[in-house]
């Protein structure tokens, strides 16, 4: 992907955009922040004595957790939304894809970008998607206490 941000389109009717009142209320309920799987990981990450904020906005990408005096910065990525396997699930999308695949592609690109910015400011960042959380919590856990073990002994 190149450096100059993907465009989205808005998604309006008048682009030629259309979503059910049904689709509509669903994707509403749909949360950014503090998610089940994100939750799980910081009640665990907690429970093993790590402290840190969470949801830090002056760090680029906000990264769900944060330890700013270990330099650690997780992010806890969503499947659909971050684009988990992209080159064989954006051709699973059937509808608004002009919209879609630009939007997911633009995150990604962000994502990557904002990873950088992290890592020229000294940051350790560490990505994980959703299904490795709920399919193997202490696992996740352990790679970044094994970090936090790595830095606090530097």
């Amino acid at each position: 992907m190149s450096d100059e941000p993907i465009k989205v389109p808005r998604f309006e009717e008048r682009e030629g955009f259309y979503t059910t009142p049904q689709r509509s209320k669903i994707m509403s309920k749909i949360r950014g922040q503090a998610t089940k799987p994100e939750m799980r990981l910081r009640k665990e990450l907690y429970h093993r004595g790590l402290r840190y904020r969470v949801n830090f906005k002056k760090l680029p990408g906000a990264p769900d957790i944060v330890n700013k005096s270990l330099k650690l910065a997780i992010f806890v990525d969503g499947e659909f939304w971050h684009g988990y396997n992209w080159e064989k699930k954006k051709h699973s999308i059937k509808s608004n894809r002009k919209f879609w695949i630009p939007k997911i592609e633009r995150n990604i690109q962000r994502d990557q970008s904002n990873t950088k910015k992290l890592e020229a400011m000294g940051f350790t960042v560490m990505r994980f998607w959703e299904h490795q959380i709920k399919n193997d919590l202490n696992g996740c856990a352990d790679e970044i206490m094994k970090e936090v073990d790595r830095k606090r002994n530097k």
